[in-house]
């Protein structure tokens, strides 16, 4: 009798055969609401997060960008529009419903010749190896079954020189105001899920999945394991959320 490999959802242990299906669910129900959602829970702050990555990433003309979990196109419209619209974004997520509500803003049809759009899985990613010059994933690293898979894939589709990007919240240094902070989200972010998308188990789940993440080193230890040079990361808004960045040398 084969036994299943273990991994948490939010606070739960599950299957990780499971884990991708209810992730799946996730995203699929709050898909419609979930730009609206996330400028309510961060009060417009992840629109700044997002900007500070493009300012660390410097995009360039020519580049060839995968931006993995890239649900509604946030990251890669905002790529081109830094490389001068002369850069080719592929947005890659598991979750269909997600990239159909990417591809409905109107970003998507002025950039379209410029944009690919892709059903796909974080830890076996449908491209050859060396296609992509920088590889972005904001707020989706947390909702991969196994984490180090997707930084294996990351560093596989990269080009020699290429540029390896997360985005994601982390663990605030100060015990006090993490405290506070973790108040905040578990007693407000759940209930506004269900007055703003109908949904609060999905957001309950989200705010779990943060607290089940590696903190700032450990994830710079695990980027490093799958191959990455020049690892480094950067703290926003006091590690609410964090920069992680890496190189294949």
């Amino acid at each position: 009798m084969t036994q299943n490999n273990k991994t948490h959802f939010g606070f739960t242990e599950v299957d990780e055969d499971a884990k991708a299906g209810m992730v799946h669910e996730v995203f699929s129900s709050v898909a419609s609401k979930y730009d609206i959602m996330n400028d309510v829970m961060s009060f417009g702050i992840h629109r700044i997060w997002k900007e500070a990555t493009m300012d660390w990433l410097a995009p360039k003309p020519g580049q060839q960008l995968l931006d993995v979990a890239g649900g509604t196109g946030d990251i890669a419209f905002k790529f081109n529009a830094r490389a001068g619209n002369k850069a080719v974004a592929t947005v890659l997520d598991m979750t269909e419903s997600m990239l159909i509500e990417g591809q409905k803003r109107p970003e998507a049809a002025a950039m379209a010749d410029r944009l690919n759009w892709v059903v796909g899985d974080a830890m076996a990613l449908p491209f050859p190896d060396n296609s992509f010059d920088v590889y972005t994933i904001s707020f989706g690293i947390r909702n991969v079954t196994r984490v180090q898979d997707a930084i294996n894939e990351a560093y596989r589709v990269l080009k020699p020189g290429g540029r390896f990007m997360v985005l994601e919240f982390s663990s605030i240094p100060n015990p006090a105001m993490q405290w506070a902070y973790d108040r905040y989200s578990f007693n407000i972010i759940p209930p506004m899920g269900q007055i703003i998308a109908n949904d609060r188990d999905s957001y309950q789940y989200l705010v779990e999945s943060i607290r089940k993440f590696p903190k700032q080193d450990m994830f710079k230890q695990m980027i490093i394991d799958g191959g990455f040079d020049l690892v480094k990361y950067r703290n926003l808004s006091m590690g609410i959320a964090a920069l992680h960045s890496g190189w294949k040398i």
